[in-house]
């Protein structure tokens, strides 16, 4: 970095990877990131210990004095409580902790942040709906980030602006849309009492559908970690892995035709997070866009509406960074 005085701690941090970055301001409104380093949240007891090893790793002198830190909770007060991890902490003690100047913001304000400096190359259209070119007016749009867990957002872009409109969308109830659906929720009912959107459509969420997916076709329990069953689903096309990526893409698809209703995202609907760009060739496959407009007497309002996975290998941090350097 030229000057580190102006380098701005950034971090994105959710349920199973906290990663940081230093940031500051670009040639355009895209800010420039360097350093980028990921932990594995259970290799440490909070975040600051997390962001003190990152910060004792950086050997480019001067230390930050300000930091944003993006986080997968709602931001509602000084106390925060990291959704899918143990990691719990004040925002005032933090930034006391560690010498800084600490912004604290939900991760889907950092998605509403970045999709303005997101170029073609930071994304992959989803169907033959053109994505809709940016222009004056007032915009809305629908981010749905299946991650550790599911997360659920709106933008509104108005006046050069952007707003994220916070939810926890992704605890809403599941709503089986096929008969073998119907069959997964019998499953999974008396397992949970409630069975939740997340319960099914995020990184834990895979775990159960497998689960529920080899109940349904009969056959005997094996529980195996998401990496395990995308490595069971290339090794056996026809069988139980390949069927819960299928229907996991479907459940995305079906959930995230529910959110564009919810928010009258009419501009787009994107998908950021790691699950979607490892599911990337089940997601472009045809189930997930077939499903999204599968909206009855709305499916006309659906089938215009563009849908993107955002490929862009940081973009929580690099929403972060956009935050900071405004």
């Amino acid at each position: 970095m030229e000057n580190q005085t102006q380098a701005i701690l950034v971090a994105d941090i959710g349920g199973t990877n906290a990663r940081f970055a230093l940031a500051r301001p670009g040639t355009t409104a895209r800010p420039e990131l360097a350093g980028i380093e990921q932990l594995a949240t259970a290799d440490y007891a909070s975040l600051k210990d997390a962001a003190e090893a990152y910060l004792q790793q950086q050997k480019s002198g001067t230390r930050p004095q300000r930091a944003v830190f993006a986080v997968a909770s709602a931001v509602t007060g000084d106390a925060i409580k990291i959704t899918n991890n143990p990691w719990s902490f004040s925002i005032a003690r933090l930034g006391a902790d560690l010498g800084l100047q600490l912004e604290i913001i939900n991760d889907f304000t950092a998605m509403a942040c970045v999709l303005p400096v997101l170029v073609p190359g930071d994304l992959q259209a989803i169907g033959d709906v053109a994505p809709r070119a940016a222009a004056g007016g007032r915009r809305c749009y629908a981010v749905v980030g299946p991650g550790t867990g599911l997360g659920v957002g709106g933008v509104i872009v108005e006046g050069g602006r952007s707003v994220v409109i916070q939810s926890e969308g992704g605890h809403v109830g599941f709503a089986p849309g096929t008969p073998y659906e119907i069959e997964l929720l019998r499953v999974l009912l008396p397992r949970f009492g409630r069975v939740s959107a997340e319960r099914l459509v995020s990184g834990i969420g895979m775990v159960n559908l497998h689960d529920a997916v080899r109940a349904v076709e009969g056959l005997t329990a094996q529980t195996l970690t998401p990496a395990q069953i995308g490595d069971n689903a290339a090794a056996d096309p026809g069988g139980a892995g390949a069927k819960t990526l299928q229907v996991f893409a479907e459940l995305l698809g079906a959930f995230a035709g529910d959110v564009a209703l919810a928010f009258g995202a009419w501009d787009g609907v994107f998908l950021p997070g790691g699950v979607t760009q490892k599911l990337l060739p089940w997601i472009a496959a045809g189930g997930f866009r077939r499903r999204f407009e599968d909206k009855g007497r709305h499916a006309a309002i659906l089938r215009a509406i563009p849908t993107q996975v955002i490929t862009h290998p940081q973009a929580g941090l690099l929403g972060a960074a956009v935050q900071a350097c405004a």
